[in-house]
C-alpha cells in the first residue's frame, strides 16, 4: 500500500496552550526540551533555574511541570519542530488579525500558500449580541400580543401559539365567557413575558462591553435566575441537600500569596488567570507560579468547600500548609494535597510528593473534605449528590489552607469558590 505523499495538507487545530511556555505563558521562542519530554523557552528554563538555587534534593534544573530531576544538568538544544510550529502559529494568527487579501501584488510570481494552521479565538461577543438580537424580536412579539383586539383571528392563534398559550378559538366550548377569561389570563402571561424578557435583555446589554471590565468579570453579571424566566425554559432542578452542609465554609484567596500570573474578584472567591503580568508587591510569601492559597487557616474539626472548575482548562485543587515552597507545585510537596486535572487521561491524585491516576470523567464542580479530628481529606464530585474522587490521609503538625493552581497559559480561566447551600431535603 502505497504511503501517502510528503506534501498532503491536513488542516489542524492549535490553540495557544498547544505551543506555550508554562513559564511566560507566551507560544514557545527557542523551545528547549527537557529529558521528560516537556518543552519550555531556554531563557524561562535559565531564568527560573537561577531564581530556584534549592531546587529538588539540591537540583535546580527540575522540570517546572512535573518535578522530575535528572541526575546533572541537562544541555539545552533547541526543538527545530516546535520551533517551526511556533512560527507557523504566529505567522496565521497574524494574517487572522489583518484579514484576507486582497491577492498577490501585480508581478509577483505565483506559488502555493502554505496550509492554513486554525487559530481559536473567543466568540462570546458574537453570542452575546446574537442573544441581544433574538431577544429583541421576542420582545417585539410580546408587545405586539397586548394588542389582540386589533388583529384578526387567525393571526392571534398563531402569535400566541408561539408561547404555547391556548387561543380564544381553541375554547369556544368552554363553560362561561371563554373568550373574556382567556383574553385576561394571555394578557397577564405576556405581560409578566415582557417584563421578563426587557430585564434579561437588560442585561445582555451591559454584558456587550465585557472587554471594558476585569479579567474573570466577564460572565459575573448574568444572572441565573433571569436566565430561568425565558420563556418554555425550565429551571434546572435543585441539588439535593449535601452530607457535608453542616460543616460549610466559603474561603476567601489570600492576595499576599498570589501569584503575579492570577487576578482575585472583589469578594475574593474568584481567581482568574491575567492577561498580563500583574505588578503586585514582591513579597516571599507570594507564589512564583499560577498558584494561590486561601486565608483561612484550618487546625481543628471539620470543614467542607466546592469550588466550580468549569471554565478552567487545567487545574489543581487541594490544601496546604502556609510553609509551602512558594516555587513548588501543588502536591510536589510534603506539606500540600491535591487533585490534578490536565485534560482527558490526565486526571490525578498528589499525596506526600506521590502521584495517583484518577480513571474518571472531569468533575464540574470538585467538593473538599477536610476531618482535622481524623486527619483525612477527601475530595468529591458534586452534582445532585457528591461522589467520592479520592481519599487520603493528611498531617496537622501545622495549619492547612485551601489552595489552588490554575494553567497559566489561557487569559480568562478561573475557578470559584462556591457558597454551599442546605438545598432540598
Amino acid at each position: 500500500m502505497a504511503a501517502s505523499g510528503l506534501g498532503t495538507s491536513v488542516p489542524v487545530w492549535l490553540s495557544e496552550e498547544d505551543l506555550g511556555c508554562i513559564i511566560c505563558r507566551e507560544l514557545l521562542d527557542w523551545p528547549a526540551t527537557l529529558p521528560c519530554g516537556h518543552s519550555f523557552c531556554q531563557r524561562c528554563l535559565n531564568g527560573l533555574w537561577v531564581t530556584q538555587r534549592a531546587g529538588i534534593e539540591g537540583r535546580p534544573w527540575a522540570c517546572p511541570t512535573c518535578r522530575e530531576c535528572p541526575e546533572a544538568k541537562p544541555k539545552l538544544r533547541k526543538n527545530l519542530l516546535l520551533q517551526d510550529l511556533a512560527d507557523k502559529y504566529r505567522r496565521a494568527a497574524l494574517e487572522l488579525e489583518a484579514g484576507p487579501e486582497t491577492g498577490p501584488a501585480p508581478g509577483s510570481p505565483s506559488r502555493p500558500m502554505p496550509p492554513p494552521v486554525t487559530v481559536q479565538k473567543s466568540t462570546t461577543e458574537e453570542v452575546i449580541q446574537e442573544l441581544t438580537e433574538l431577544v429583541q424580536r421576542l420582545v417585539d412579539v410580546v408587545k405586539s400580543l397586548q394588542t389582540p383586539r386589533q388583529r384578526s383571528g387567525s393571526r392571534l392563534d398563531s402569535e400566541l401559539g408561539i408561547l404555547g398559550m391556548a387561543s380564544p378559538s381553541e375554547e369556544k366550548h368552554s363553560l362561561s365567557s371563554p373568550k373574556l377569561v382567556m383574553s385576561s389570563a394571555s394578557e397577564r402571561k405576556i405581560q409578566e413575558i415582557l417584563q421578563n424578557l426587557e430585564e434579561i435583555q437588560k442585561t445582555l446589554e451591559g454584558s456587550v462591553t465585557w472587554k471594558e471590565a476585569a479579567p474573570g468579570e466577564q460572565v459575573q453579571e448574568m444572572p441565573s435566575s433571569s436566565l430561568c424566566q425565558l420563556p418554555d425554559q425550565r429551571c434546572p432542578v435543585p441539588r439535593k441537600s449535601s452530607q457535608f452542609a453542616l460543616w460549610a465554609i466559603s474561603p476567601t484567596f489570600d492576595l499576599g500569596s498570589l501569584s503575579c500570573n492570577l487576578e482575585v474578584s472583589n469578594s475574593c472567591r474568584r481567581v482568574t488567570v491575567s492577561h498580563c503580568h500583574q505588578p503586585y508587591l514582591w513579597s516571599p510569601e507570594r507564589f512564583l507560579i499560577s498558584q494561590v492559597l486561601c486565608s483561612q487557616a484550618l487546625s481543628s474539626g471539620r470543614k467542607y468547600w466546592e469550588v466550580d472548575t468549569r471554565n478552567c482548562n487545567h487545574w489543581a485543587v487541594g490544601v496546604a500548609s502556609w510553609s509551602m515552597k512558594r516555587n513548588q507545585m501543588l502536591g510536589r510537596t510534603k506539606d500540600s494535597w491535591c487533585i490534578e486535572w490536565k485534560g482527558p487521561g490526565q486526571f490525578s491524585a498528589w499525596a506526600m510528593e506521590k502521584k495517583t491516576d484518577l480513571h474518571l470523567g472531569r468533575p464540574e464542580v470538585v467538593g473538599v473534605w477536610l476531618d482535622l479530628e481524623l486527619g483525612k481529606l477527601a475530595f468529591y464530585s458534586v452534582s445532585d449528590q457528591e461522589t467520592l474522587l479520592y481519599e487520603c490521609e493528611v498531617s496537622v503538625s501545622s495549619p492547612l489552607h485551601p489552595a489552588f493552581w490554575l494553567y497559566g497559559l489561557s487569559p480568562g480561566n478561573y475557578l470559584e469558590i462556591k457558597q454551599v447551600t442546605m438545598g432540598l431535603e
